[in-house]
């Protein structure tokens, strides 16, 4: 009997010890930082803060990728903690605030109208590590728990851009096109993002023109599909894209039959006619590398940036309909000649303005909020873009762009 009962015990120790082996299990995933496991406690937490809900396109990818970066590294729903519709305001702060009380070790917000909240948070819980996305003030505010992280999506803008050109290219559209843009502020993220656009397409397309238009708004389905309206029907744009977060434009432009180079995400479903490419950050890179860094005490840059190489910046996959024949087989190349630093998006003997290259350019990298440009970004033949922080700070206005007064936010 005596035995028996040791058995027994044997046997549930036995059966104990393997529960709690493949429970570590669950919290141990590749972490692409140089080990080849990382193990998560078991009281881990972060949270997302969202400007929008899914119906944003941008928010949306934010969402997605926390989602997936759960998935594969085994984190709980107790564990993540998102919260949407989140104003760029005094909210801000307060739910930053909450996330932190309720265990959060990582906090990440998505706008940049949120950062000055988050900025306002970390000083108030410095054990927690606070990251916002599209912010231009870690490097100056030199804080040890708040960092900024962008990508450099401007050569994501600059392959569509070029499959955008090969769509005019291939509709016989080669005597002076003009492309219409709709971007939502006049802020640098959205200049750098229509001009490399811009300049992808003139790759192709050289003698292309670009007309932009805003909305005064990241999100109003009404005045993006309204500013795509005008630019189809009175500016008689030749094709679409934009830096805004609704199916507003899209849908103008399969009601029209224009072809559409959407933003954040595929919108083929919606506009199966007239879908082209849609370039995208994948923030899963930066989630995955923030939390490694946390879990191993270890510090979180100031400033970080996703790229083609670290699978930061993605382009969608093609429309089955809009595309032209090769775009593909040339998006590939032209991928490879930016990977491997032979192609700068922003060289500037590919541009010019008031009719001159130019040779030097102050940036306003350093934003104290008093738009001084004290930087020179221009050196060995290029701007460089990111390069300095991570948000864009490309703010020229160079030839062959028109930007319109009319603003489609306002009543």
């Amino acid at each position: 009997m005596k035995k028996k009962v040791i058995a027994i015990v044997l046997a549930i120790a036995l059966v104990a010890a393997l529960c709690v082996g493949f429970a570590a299990c669950n919290k141990k995933a590749n972490n692409n930082s140089g080990n080849d496991e990382l193990v998560i406690p078991s009281d881990f937490k972060i949270g997302l803060i969202t400007l929008h809900d899914e119906s944003s396109t941008y928010d949306k990818n934010f969402i997605d990728a926390m989602r997936a970066v759960q998935q594969e590294l085994g984190l709980s729903n107790r564990q993540v903690l998102i919260e949407s519709g989140v104003p760029e305001g005094n909210e801000c702060y307060q739910k930053a605030c909450e996330l932190a009380e309720a265990g959060c070790k990582v906090i990440i917000a998505d706008s940049f109208g949120h950062e000055q909240y988050m900025i306002r948070a970390a000083k108030q819980y410095p054990n927690v590590q606070f990251c916002h996305a599209t912010g231009t003030k870690a490097h100056t505010e030199n804080l040890n728990n708040y960092a900024n992280a962008f990508a450099t999506i401007y050569e994501g803008r600059y392959l569509a851009g070029v499959a955008a050109g090969l769509k005019l290219q291939a509709m016989g559209k080669t005597n002076a096109p003009k492309v219409g843009y709709i971007g939502a502020f006049t802020y640098a993220e959205v200049m750098s993002g229509y001009s490399s656009f811009f300049l992808g397409v003139r790759s192709i397309v050289p003698s292309a023109t670009m007309v932009v238009t805003f909305t005064g708004s990241w999100y109003d389905l009404n005045a993006e599909y309204d500013a795509a309206n005008h630019l189809i029907v009175d500016e008689h744009c030749d094709l679409i894209s934009q830096h805004a977060d609704s199916l507003g434009a899209p849908n103008a432009c399969e009601e029209h039959n224009v072809p559409n180079v959407s933003y954040n995400g595929s919108t083929v479903a919606n506009c199966p006619r007239t879908f082209i490419v849609s370039s995208r950050i994948d923030w899963a890179p930066y989630y995955k590398y923030v939390i490694t860094q946390v879990v191993k005490g270890q510090a979180v840059a100031k400033d970080w940036n996703g790229t083609l190489q670290n699978g930061g910046v993605k382009l969608t996959a093609l429309g089955s309909v809009a595309p032209a024949a090769n775009t593909q087989e040339t998006l590939d190349s032209v991928k490879a000649q930016l990977e491997a630093g032979t192609l700068k998006v922003f060289d500037t003997s590919k541009f010019t303005v008031n009719g001159q290259n130019l040779t030097t350019y102050l940036a306003d990298v350093d934003d104290a909020g008093d738009f001084v440009h004290e930087t020179e970004a221009i050196s060995n033949g290029y701007f460089h873009e990111s390069e300095l922080r991570s948000a864009p700070y490309f703010d020229v206005e160079i030839d062959g762009i028109t930007l319109l007064d009319r603003n489609y936010g306002e009543d």
